[in-house]
């Protein structure tokens, strides 16, 4: 019966974000237990103290990207958009484009490549943010990276991340940028 009802809301949540979740019926299929892990896993994503929304779904949206080249990056600009992002700022996002960006969405950005990259950049901007925002911001966008890569990786692992798309903000369809190395 649990099953049948969380299978019943998957598909729901495709039909209202127009978004291929198959992966995650195979998952529940599979292993119950499995499913509800993954999906505590998940919710560090929706940690979000003391920093800009736009902050937070820069780090989260530049993460996606660099493990998925559209569905879950397209289901995290529909989110965005849904919270209430510009959709300027979106599109600046997705293009990678910092001076189209506000202050601290290219902060997030760069601070999320950083700490992907394992770059040693990440403390300068880790200290700029904690300055600006305080800690527990570097922890909101902390998670926001690691929730950026764990549906994606999830789909690549279990053989369904084969797909590449194009991604559309509000009506105008935005290349991403993967600019760091090793993305695939």
């Amino acid at each position: 019966m649990l099953k049948w009802l969380l299978h019943r809301k998957l598909r729901a949540f495709e039909r209202d974000h127009a978004y291929d979740a198959s992966y995650m019926h195979e998952v529940l299929d599979t292993d119950l237990g499995a499913f509800m892990k993954f999906g505590l896993a998940t919710s560090v994503g929706s940690y979000r103290k003391d920093c800009p929304l736009a902050a937070h779904v820069a780090a989260g949206l530049t993460s996606s990207m660099h493990a998925d080249c559209g569905p879950c990056t397209q289901l995290g600009v529909g989110l965005a958009l849904q919270a209430g992002v510009a959709p300027a700022t979106v599109a600046a996002i997705i293009a990678g484009d910092e001076t189209a960006m506000p202050h601290d969405a290219a902060l997030a950005v760069r601070f999320a490549r950083a700490v992907i990259a394992h770059a040693p950049e990440a403390d300068a901007y880790r200290e700029e943010i904690t300055r600006l925002w305080g800690p527990r911001a570097v922890l909101s966008l902390a998670y926001a990276v690691i929730a950026g890569q764990l549906y994606p990786t999830l789909k690549y692992a279990l053989g369904h991340g084969k797909a590449c798309i194009r991604v559309v903000v509000g009506e105008h369809v935005v290349t991403p940028t993967r600019p760091l190395s090793g993305a695939a």
